[in-house]
């Protein structure tokens, strides 16, 4: 065959345009196939053709079987995850007309673990100098965001994890109150893929999962400033610490362990008290610092929290 010879796709026998194709193990694919491969398929290129024909038929079953889902709870953020409770399955998606998009159903029983993971990013600030030119600060100054990755690790034959930002809005404090959430939101998602590993009750779990659901609904909708906590995730919040241990969460009941045994809320952290450690400068309300000391430049971190 000539170098320019039109090549066909093994699995559906189209014609593959010059741009078009995509390489197996022992074959070609045409784009319009790979479209119907799962997002989350990562070696492509090392299967053949019969692994191919195989993983298309899972595809099309996956999609005869979406009829039958009904996702009781969603968790997420621009990438929601789907549960459908009563099935005892999830599914992971971006689009709002999931079922068109066919995204792959994956029981609790398939999955190995949940993790998430948090990124600090740091951007470093500048100003202008008298000539107009940008120079650093001195010292110089950052600015701060942090990214929360999650990794939902699963038993398919097809692949084995699926990989997703679960922070919308990046948080730029490691104390404050949209960390904390999208810290709440790790543990929700977590608690709900992985019933069976799960230590808290079954109810307090889904009311764990069902709140932090609604105030992702309200951070969405905030201001790119830093916005206030959702009054739905106020509610279930530990608002109450005793000095002989027990704590009383914002639902009423008083608790000894580290979880509310009605709503499942955690147990809230000792509050921090922030002094710069470098001058000692104080700021007027102790436990909501400025990013940087105003005496001396020193940027507010945890080594200040005392």
């Amino acid at each position: 065959m000539g170098l320019f010879s039109k090549k066909v796709c093994d699995i559906c026998g189209g014609e593959i345009g010059l741009l078009g194709n995509r390489k197996l193990e022992d074959g070609n694919l045409c784009k319009n196939c790979a479209r119907k491969l799962s997002p989350f398929m990562t070696d492509r290129r090392q299967s053949t053709v019969a692994e191919i024909r195989q993983h298309l038929a899972y595809r099309a079953a996956n999609m005869a079987e979406l009829a039958n889902i009904h996702p009781t709870n969603v968790l997420g953020g621009a990438t929601k995850v789907y549960i459908d409770e009563a099935a005892g399955k999830f599914f992971v998606s971006r689009s709002r007309n999931w079922r068109d998009e066919n995204p792959d159903i994956i029981g609790f029983n398939q999955v190995i673990d949940v993790r998430t993971d948090v990124t600090e990013h740091r951007t470093e600030e500048y100003h202008n100098d008298r000539e107009g030119r940008k120079v650093s600060f001195n010292p110089p100054r950052y600015r701060y965001s942090y990214e929360f990755d999650t990794t939902i690790l699963v038993d398919s034959p097809y692949f084995n994890e699926i990989h997703f930002e679960l922070t919308e809005q990046r948080p730029e404090r490691q104390h404050d109150q949209v960390y904390q959430y999208y810290e709440q939101l790790a543990d929700a998602l977590r608690a709900a893929l992985m019933p069976a590993a799960n230590t808290r009750p079954a109810s307090a779990a889904d009311a764990l999962s069902a709140t932090i659901a609604k105030a992702l609904s309200s951070l969405t909708n905030a201001a790119k400033a830093e916005p206030a906590q959702p009054a739905s995730a106020q509610q279930a919040a530990p608002v109450q610490q005793a000095a002989s241990g027990q704590w009383t969460c914002g639902c009423g009941a008083v608790n000894a362990g580290n979880f509310c045994t009605n709503c499942g809320a955690k147990r809230p952290e000792p509050v921090k008290v922030f002094r710069c450690d470098k001058c000692g400068w104080t700021p007027e309300d102790p436990t909501n610092p400025p990013r940087f000391c105003p005496n001396c430049g020193d940027p507010f971190n945890e080594g200040d929290a005392r």
